[in-house]
């Protein structure tokens, strides 16, 4: 994403129920979402000193992500990753993320439908 090494912290296959969808039949029942992050990071540090100081706290990161995603009422998938990605870029650390937002239910006979997106702190200005 920016200088070199970029390593990354991977969260994947967090599921979790939210309202979304345009139509009125989406919005009355909670649906699954599978969400994935990618974060960016130079995570050099906290290899080193192995300090939890030092390191991304991704278990609360996923309870935020988690609280915010079954709270939301988005209409579109690109909005909860987008939400998703602020989130993130807000961690200390987080140099860049990378969210994928699968909705299984989307369409029938397709095993799902995902955005993916990535994204920057200067993005999100």
């Amino acid at each position: 994403m920016q200088e070199q090494p970029v390593d990354r912290i991977l969260i994947e296959g967090l599921r979790a129920r939210c309202i979304i969808g345009v139509n009125d039949e989406e919005r009355r029942e909670k649906q699954d979402v599978v969400i994935s992050i990618t974060l960016y990071a130079d995570l050099r540090q906290a290899g080193r000193s192995d300090r939890f100081e030092d390191a991304i706290d991704y278990r609360s990161l996923k309870k935020e992500v988690l609280a915010a995603v079954e709270d939301s009422r988005f209409m579109l998938v690109e909005a909860l990753a987008e939400q998703t990605a602020r989130i993130c870029l807000g961690r200390p650390g987080v140099r860049g993320v990378r969210v994928r937002v699968d909705k299984p239910s989307a369409l029938r006979f397709a095993r799902t439908v995902a955005v993916d997106i990535v994204r920057r702190p200067k993005d999100m200005q």
